[in-house]
């Protein structure tokens, strides 16, 4: 399954790829500056409005997951039942690895055509700016990146990983059934297991302290080639997500909370009716933030399309059948265009994919 998913990106090499050591840096580098379009500082929410925050223990928490869905993409979920140790022995691990020297961290380094690994971000190749980050990113065992970081002492770092991926992936399982379930689909309507064989990553992304936050991008504008993505950030805000009305709207931390993003995956099997989130990182002048990212997908040769009992010929289905291995192909040959790629047709009332982000600004 692991092979699958890294061979999707094999026909796509990352060009280019540029590991400076930010932290060091007094001066934002040229390379390094983002501006919003009409020139203005890129930093900030646009909005007042808030994300969902959702007790999972509330007897109404499938209806408002599904609320949070359809009218967010985005929401954060406390009681989750995710021990509070865990979370920040997995923050300390992320801390402990960034915090190594850089020639330290390039032993581990992703290869051009390669997933997993130290490295920038992936999306990189399609802005002209590059991104005030660093990122790791873990598919099955960490043990062979782990050892050339630390040789002698690397079995800690890989305990925790593995005892994260443990419990995101009975969470994720939890979440994807509350979606589904707040669409009225049932475990008969999915003809695949999300408990076997799925092929998750885990993203570890560090945003140094930056000299002109103003005009830098931690992590550019993108959605989730996923089924759905569990957040954890640390104490430091930085997380934006973008609503239609309402721009760019921050995602505060929330002691012991994780967000939760909707992915390309569960807008393609909704049909639509859970879009994919937009959302970006920003970054901070005094502070380093972290972020621990779990990317949940189905088994990687199962053809996900929109569910049948969501369908019918008022309502067809928008999208064909994509396996994740294919899709994260799409993903890295059309970036934000690649909902777009795999729509069936338009509708006669003209209705465009809320999904196609071409024309919003990305900082």
């Amino acid at each position: 399954m692991h092979t699958r998913v890294a061979d999707a990106f094999k026909a796509h090499p990352m060009v280019n790829q540029k590991h400076l050591d930010l932290k060091s840096m007094k001066e934002l580098p040229e390379s390094h500056a983002w501006l919003s379009q009409d020139g203005s500082p890129s930093y900030g929410s646009s909005s007042s409005e808030q994300v969902p925050v959702i007790n999972l223990k509330d007897p109404n928490a499938m209806k408002l997951v599904g609320h949070a869905c359809k009218t967010w993409g985005v929401f954060q979920v406390t009681n989750h039942g995710v021990p509070t140790n865990l979370l920040e022995e997995m923050e300390a691990a992320g801390r402990k690895l960034f915090a190594l020297p850089i020639q330290q961290k390039l032993k581990a380094a992703r290869a051009p055509d390669g997933v997993s690994g130290y490295g920038v971000a992936r999306i990189s190749s399609f802005f002209p700016k590059l991104m005030w980050s660093e990122g790791f990113t873990i598919i099955g065992s960490p043990y062979e990146h782990a050892r050339k970081l630390w040789p002698n002492r690397y079995s800690r770092f890989c305990d925790v990983i593995e005892g994260y991926k443990h419990e995101m992936n009975n969470l994720a399982q939890r979440l994807m059934w509350l979606m589904l379930g707040s669409l009225g689909v049932t475990t008969e309507d999915v003809k695949w297991d999300g408990s076997q064989g799925s092929c998750p990553a885990l993203q570890l992304n560090s945003y140094p302290a930056c000299p002109d936050p103003d005009r830098a991008m931690g992590l550019a504008a993108h959605t989730d080639s996923t089924l759905l993505t569990i957040l954890y950030q640390n104490n430091t805000s930085g997380l934006q997500a973008h609503r239609e009305g309402a721009g760019w709207v921050t995602v505060p931390p929330i002691p012991g909370a994780l967000v939760v993003n909707v992915g390309d995956l569960l807008h393609i099997l909704s049909n639509g009716l859970y879009p994919s989130v937009l959302h970006r990182a920003m970054v901070n002048r005094t502070q380093h933030r972290l972020s621990v990212a779990y990317l949940y997908g189905p088994p990687s040769n199962v053809q996900i399309s929109p569910l049948s009992k969501l369908t019918d010929h008022v309502h067809p289905p928008l999208y064909r059948p994509v396996t994740w291995s294919e899709y994260l192909g799409t993903k890295a040959k059309h970036f934000n265009k690649a909902l777009s790629s795999v729509r069936l047709c338009v509708p006669l009332n003209g209705f465009v994919d809320a999904n196609d982000h071409s024309g919003v600004p990305v900082g």
